[in-house]
């Protein structure tokens, strides 16, 4: 059982996550239609091993859209169309690092694979409805799988885009911030990309905090 196999297995077990598998269950039994499906809701921990993680990278929720959420925060996969949001990143990646070409596809599964747990707050939605699973109880699984990296793992890097995500920068204030670097900007969307995530510079600083950490950095181009 890897680390994030018994990380997981234990919140499983826990009384909150019992009660988020009953709303789920209740929830499909109505009928409604929830992404990512059920085998890819833990996918960010299948392509990033928590010994790896030197980058978080925490959105809001799953993308609400058919064939669209698979398990990592602001990726789609190969073929399926680049979501707004993930077009306003690549967008930040060519206007702060020279000679970045934008991919034809929405597919972050490289970064994952350099380290870069790519989480939301919130691993569940339902179709066609935006943060509808915020009520449901995932902010406490997202806050134990932070507090699970920030103490197994040095100088990491947590970027937090969006109010949802930076919640969170409050419950990481326990971090000795010469040992963990905290970064926020406003979300990705088109609705608020442009009050502050553009020039955020986001990428180059955590390479630069890598580097300065002896760390090998992030390759960020798909």
């Amino acid at each position: 059982m890897t680390s994030w196999e018994l990380f997981i297995h234990n919140q499983q077990e826990a009384s909150y996550y019992k009660d988020i598998n009953t709303q789920l269950a209740h929830k499909r039994a109505l009928g409604e239609t929830i992404y990512p499906p059920e085998k890819h809701v833990f996918d960010a921990f299948k392509h990033c091993s928590l010994e790896q993680v030197k980058v978080v990278i925490l959105g809001q929720d799953p993308y609400h859209g058919a064939n669209q959420a698979h398990g990592l925060s602001f990726s789609v996969s190969e073929g399926v169309a680049i979501p707004p949001s993930l077009r306003n990143i690549y967008k930040e990646l060519a206007r702060s690092i020279p000679d970045y070409i934008a991919p034809t596809h929405g597919c972050l599964e490289y970064w994952a694979k350099q380290g870069v747990l790519l989480l939301n707050t919130v691993l569940t939605v339902g179709e066609g409805k935006a943060h509808s699973h915020a009520d449901i109880g995932w902010q406490i699984f997202t806050q134990a799988a932070l507090d699970e990296v920030a103490k197994h793992n040095e100088h990491v890097v947590f970027i937090l885009w969006g109010a949802h995500a930076q919640q969170f920068a409050s419950n990481l204030t326990f971090l000795n911030h010469k040992r963990h670097l905290i970064l926020k900007a406003p979300h990705p969307s088109p609705l608020s990309a442009h009050r502050g995530f553009f020039g955020c510079n986001h990428f180059v600083l955590a390479n630069e905090w890598l580097c300065k950490k002896h760390h090998t950095p992030i390759d960020w181009q798909v």
